[in-house]
């Protein structure tokens, strides 16, 4: 979504109260969980994280996901267990387990190296091993970096989101970082650090090469390309993303990924596309273009989706 009117809601205790209510309330429309969600991350202390991690185990995978991928953004570390109890139980569904460990690569400590290596070893889904995989590279980046402060401000993308990788260095031109990102035996670390970079570049070369990456024999990488896409609304990514939201075979967590980009878009193609998924058999997917459109009919009005002053949104 682009940005939105800041609400004049103030936080409380029966703000919080009832923002906690709603999030864990399964009668409620998706979108209003939502609008909850992103509220309750804009918050700090016991409460909201506890209800996030609640959240973490609903029984819509969406807002599950969405609940880890928001205490990974906080950088929690009181959500460590939480969030490796999350990873460890394979009876959840992949895109959760998968957020946990990024999570866990997010908050960036030592002490996530043995759970992630647990998971990296034994996760039967390769989207959480390759996760996993990432989320150790980033925190041995970290360490390399002699950067192990998890609220450090250069931690943080131009897009406000705690990335999963470091930007690749600056020197290289777009076309070298085409070539890694595009390369299916470069790893997956070092492959996201070309996606970020070039999401920073923006240039019109720079967002073709990141369309030409959805075509990655990795779910994982495709996701968090659609994901990027949605951070840059470039209208020349529309056609690709549509592509991938109407494919049916397509992996789910890369589905929901172009849903909420195409969101992010916004333009009348896509918005008609988004009604016309709202009522996918895939709930990863419908629910998600409930909510892109609820976001962005809330834009349009020239209101907050969030009841919270929120910053620029965060979707995964």
């Amino acid at each position: 979504m682009g940005s939105s009117e800041e609400t004049t809601f103030a936080s409380s205790p029966d703000m919080e109260k009832f923002l906690c209510a709603l999030l864990l309330d399964s009668t409620q429309p998706i979108s209003e969980r939502f609008r909850a969600l992103f509220s309750l991350r804009n918050l700090k202390g016991p409460g909201p994280r506890d209800t996030l991690i609640l959240a973490t185990r609903d029984c819509s995978n969406l807002l599950a996901h969405e609940a880890a991928f928001a205490l990974g953004q906080m950088q929690d570390v009181e959500a460590i267990p939480a969030l490796a109890s999350v990873l460890n139980d394979l009876s959840l569904h992949p895109i959760v387990r998968h957020e946990a460990a990024e999570a866990l690569g997010a908050i960036g400590l030592d002490d996530n190296v043995p759970l992630l290596k647990n998971s990296l070893d034994v996760d039967p889904a390769e989207e959480v091993r390759e996760t996993c995989e990432l989320a150790l590279k980033r925190i041995e980046h970290l360490k390399d970096a002699g950067n192990s402060d998890v609220s450090s401000a250069d931690d943080i993308s131009p897009f406000k989101s705690v990335d999963p990788a470091a930007p690749a260095a600056s020197c290289s031109s777009v076309d070298q970082l085409r070539k890694v990102l595009l390369d299916e035996e470069k790893g997956m670390y070092e492959r996201y650090g070309a996606l970020f970079a070039l999401r920073n570049d923006g240039g019109n070369e720079a967002v073709a090469a990141i369309i030409d990456s959805l075509g990655s024999k990795s779910a994982l990488l495709r996701h968090e390309v659609a994901y990027v896409l949605g951070q840059l609304q470039d209208k020349a990514a529309s056609a690709a993303l549509s592509n991938i939201l109407r494919d049916a075979n397509e992996h789910p967590m890369v589905r929901h990924e172009a849903a909420e980009a195409l969101g992010s878009i916004a333009d009348d193609q896509s918005v008609a596309l988004l009604e016309e998924f709202a009522a996918d058999p895939e709930p990863l997917v419908s629910q998600s273009c409930q909510v892109a459109l609820s976001m962005l009919e809330f834009e349009r009005a020239g209101k907050s989706f969030e009841f919270l002053f929120v910053r620029t949104p965060l979707v995964h």
